[in-house]
């Protein structure tokens, strides 16, 4: 489908035809009215991802495009993909409570301070602020509770309090200071005590830079309101980043200018003792800096006693303002504003982790209630949590934990950022000019240094939590497609080292054996599913292959691509499924020998279903499947056979199963559509779609195998395939504890020598082989009836040369390749009696086998098809267990030299 992009302008939108529905069109100027009219919404600044046929404008709002009020979580989930998204949303939603609790506690602690100013105290210091907190937390839930325009009025006065808070505060700093403003160490704007704050003084035996440095990183964290709120926005393309570079621009300068300030206007110690001034005529001794401003703060500073100044006096700010009761109220509102946000974001993000369904047990939080969909009980959850961390009643422990989640939260981001960049998706296209994918690596960077130069063992507990939740995701594998940019850094992976190996030479020791299986519809053949998964998986490529026949649909409700994708994947099957068109077997398989792989990333080993109705079949449909096998040998590939007692296709039961299903149970009629399987259905099949059942049918190779044995019959040598493949089927768990038994055709006379010869050769390819055994009885006749039992199985086959006299045997044979003349039979009689005596052999070792393998014969161009089927009927026939009839195309697939 071609998709036009078109420039719409307010004069020429009405001779311009509408998109196509479905399609969205990206476009310069847009009709203000048809925008109206239209519920497409504008990319964020962050990204503009699309999937055809969504261009420019989306109405998706699951990939990084425009975001929801969902706000840091959304953005990182839906970059990085659900097993970072997951961890941190769980991270950035637990320290939006935690930060709640922060300012609250900051709240507490002002109020304890202005009761113990009127010796008004409740219960102790650290009761107080308990008490206050709890009850502060009960008000802010209320007010969150009674809806968003209640929150929003609260947020404007707040807003309002702080600006009139911050001019009272520069206001008081140029007013001269009084007496008792002195007392606490407070002198207006003087040079020397400035330069004597300039420097560092840190006070205690922890403290330093970097625990100031957490203690202060939470009064920033508000930076990302912007992008919590950005689904309300009108523009907010344009307005994040504006929004955002302006808040850091602001926060630092007011932040620093009140640091500046008081830092040129208090000293660092006092002692608000108003009898602490220096005489005029004073001889002592008086070395403090307060000396020079006529006070002597000497003594408390030496016994470490002051309770004033910038050292020691919480309320400084307070102090240097204007009006100290203006300073209260702002502080009141800083710390209640950011505290009621936080109550409010931290409920939101939660909601939205919990209707993403990637952790279990969560849901209960995400119910949303009335018409905004308030998640009433997320916000319960918030406050119980805010209140367990504010009976900790210390702004000091409780802020360092936030600023560790906050810059976990800021390193994802950053990192979201820079990932989306290296990825080179085309749907990654930042609007942002100014955007540096280097800049937001370094962000990511530094803020994972701070996380560890903050805290230590709060880093550690961080990364703990996130470890834990992302090793929980990978392993539930949630089914959520977000478009991420893991997803696009897979795709980059795979084309480089797709490309990059396809400029390697082959090598003996690199061997694996890639399968193209011919499965049909793979749910209708579970056990050769199963059989070449336990080999590959992990180890090589498997490619289920499915052909069409003429009169079959590609929209058939069991060939649903997705459901098939999807059947596998829950079966745990590692494999890609692939169709192709052909008027018959050979057709299609050719098509698909020729089409499927990617550069070295090709099959090389193509497998297939025994055909176990061939004496039933048409004439024609046996002259496919052997022409099959002879083009797969011509294209230089190996091939495998499984042939399974009950048969592979399991459709006739699952319509037993299911009789709705019965009317679109069509069978590849290039397998057997009269076998049943050696299965057990499940009953829970899906009935509320028409398509292909996802219930898992349990196979025989999904048993564990116990102390079974693998026989293999090593009749002629194909580069070592035969023995590979047992190999790697008794690697994986269920087939560990099985014996591998090799069977060798040899003569009674140098038998030890021969059996020598051949555990010497398998031990030095390195493979474990519990026993080898040589057959010497091999060209003996074999027994009367089973030979009567093959003449019998080719009769309807034979070609009856008496009963056409008349007609030249040549014309005949022509008409009727697939029959077999008495010449035929003659001349390949020897053969013929060591088929049927290997099955005699066969029958009598392997009775309690797991496995059965025996080499394949390759078809000659001398031999009928039937004759040839024959052939492998009478070699895997009367067997209890699976039979794999194998033949590499020559190469060798085993080294014993270190080449």
């Amino acid at each position: 489908m071609g998709i036009r992009i078109t420039r719409i302008t307010p004069g020429d939108h009405d001779s311009t035809p509408p998109p196509p529905p479905g399609v969205a069109v990206e476009t310069g100027e847009v009709d203000l009215a048809r925008r109206e009219r239209s519920d497409l919404r504008r990319p964020s600044i962050y990204s503009t991802v699309d999937t055809a046929p969504q261009l420019g404008y989306y109405a998706n709002d699951t990939m990084t495009g425009r975001m929801q009020h969902r706000g840091a979580y959304f953005m990182i989930s839906r970059t990085l993909g659900p097993e970072m998204g997951g961890p941190i949303g769980v991270v950035f939603s637990f320290a939006n409570a935690l930060a709640c609790a922060l300012n609250t506690v900051g709240f507490a602690e002002t109020v304890r301070d202005l009761l113990l100013e009127y010796n008004a105290q409740m219960v102790d210091p650290t009761n107080d602020v308990r008490i206050i907190g709890v009850l502060t937390v009960t008000a802010l839930l209320l007010i969150s509770l009674a809806g968003m325009e209640w929150e929003s009025k609260a947020q404007l006065l707040f807003f309002a309090v702080l600006l009139v808070s911050f001019a009272n505060y520069f206001v008081g700093t140029v007013i001269p200071a009084s007496e008792d403003k002195q007392a606490t160490g407070f002198f207006s704007y003087r040079k020397e005590i400035f330069v004597s704050n300039l420097l560092p003084d840190w006070r205690g035996s922890d403290a330093g830079f970097f625990q100031m440095f957490a203690i202060f990183f939470p009064a920033a964290t508000g930076i990302l309101s912007g992008v919590n709120i950005c689904g309300d926005l009108k523009d907010p393309e344009s307005a994040i980043p504006k929004g955002t570079l302006l808040a850091i621009f602001w926060t630092t300068v007011s932040y620093l200018g009140v640091a500046i300030v008081a830092g040129a206007c208090v000293v660092r110690d006092a002692s608000g003792n108003l009898n602490d001034t220096v005489p005029v005529n004073h001889t002592g001794v008086c070395e403090g800096l307060g000396c020079g401003f006529g006070w002597d703060f000497d003594a408390c500073e030496q016994n470490h006693t002051c309770l004033y100044g910038l050292a020691n006096d919480f309320q400084v700010i307070r102090k240097a303002s204007g009006f100290g009761h203006l300073i209260t109220a702002g502080i009141f509102a800083a710390s209640l504003s950011s505290a009621l946000g936080f109550l409010v974001s931290a409920p939101k993000v939660f909601q939205c982790l919990c209707n993403d369904n990637i952790y279990p047990y969560i849901g209960f939080f995400g119910k949303g209630y009335g018409k905004n969909n308030e998640p009433l009980r997320a916000y319960l959850l918030t406050f119980v949590i805010s209140i367990a961390f504010i009976l900790i009643a210390d702004l000091n422990v409780i802020a360092p934990l936030i600023s560790n989640f906050f810059l976990c939260s800021y390193a994802l981001i950053n990192f979201s950022c820079f990932h989306a960049s290296i990825t080179n998706s085309p749907g990654w296209r930042p609007s942002y000019k100014y955007y540096s994918p280097w800049a937001s690596l370094f962000g990511a960077v530094v803020s994972v240094i701070l996380m560890f130069l903050f805290t230590w063992w709060a880093a550690l507990f961080t990364f703990g939590i996130i470890l834990f939740l992302l090793g929980y995701v990978i392993y539930k594998k949630p089914q959520v497609n977000w478009g991420s940019s893991v997803q696009a850094s897979t795709y980059n992976m795979a084309l480089s080292y797709s490309v990059s190996l396809s400029g390697v030479e082959d090598h003996v020791k690199n061997y694996r054996p890639q399968c193209l299986v011919l499965t049909g519809p793979p749910h209708l053949r579970p056990a050769l599913v199963d059989f070449v998964g336990s080999f590959t998986k992990n180890i090589s490529l498997m490619i289920c292959g499915d052909i069409l026949m003429e009169g079959e649909s590609s929209d058939a409700p069991q060939r649903n691509t997705d459901a098939l994708i999807k059947w596998l994947n829950q079966r745990k099957v590692r494999s890609f499924y692939t169709r192709f068109s052909g008027n018959s077997l050979r057709e299609g398989a050719c098509n698909l020998l020729q089409s499927t792989g990617l550069g070295k990333m090709k099959p090389n080993i193509l497998v297939m279903g025994f055909k176990a109705n061939w004496r039933e079949s048409a004439p024609t449909s046996l002259e496919d499947y052997i022409s099959t096998i002879n083009d797969t040998f011509d294209s230089n590939y190996g091939v495998c056979i499984l042939r399974m007692m009950d048969g592979l296709d399991i459709s006739e039961e699952l319509e037993t199963e299911d009789p709705e299903q019965e009317q679109h149970s069509s069978v590849n009629p290039s397998f057997d559509a009269s076998e049943g399987g050696q299965t057990w259905p499940s009953h829970d099949m899906d009935r509320e779609s028409d398509v292909p059942p996802t219930a898992q049918t349990r196979t025989v190779f999904q048993n564990k195998q116990g102390k079974k044995t693998v026989d293999i019959y090593w009749i002629s040598d194909d580069g070592g395939l035969t023995l590979l493949i047992p190999y790697l089927i008794t690697r994986r768990r269920r087939w560990h504890h099985s014996k591998v038994r090799v069977f060798i055709v040899g003569d009674q006379q140098t038998m030890d020598e021969e059996r020598t010869e051949m555990m010497s050769l398998l031990k030095k390819f390195r493979l474990d082989v519990a026993d080898v055994i040589v057959v010497t009885d091999s060209k003996k006749a074999p027994l009367p009836k089973n030979w009567k039992r093959f003449g019998e199985s080719l009769a309807p086959f034979r070609l009856k040369e008496e009963e056409h006299r008349d007609v030249p045997v040549q014309d005949l044979r022509r008409e009727n390749p697939w029959k077999v003349s008495d010449k035929d039979l003659e001349a390949l009689r020897p053969k013929s009696e060591r088929k049927v005596r290997l099955n005699e052999i066969i029958r009598r070792n392997s009775k309690h086998a797991a496995l059965v393998i025996v080499s394949l014969p390759v078809p000659q161009s001398d031999c009928p098809s039937s004759l040839y089927m024959a052939w492998l009927d009478s070699l895997t026939c009367g067997l209890h267990c699976p039979a794999l009839l194998i033949r590499g195309n020559q190469q060798n697939v085993l080294t014993f030299y270190c080449q």
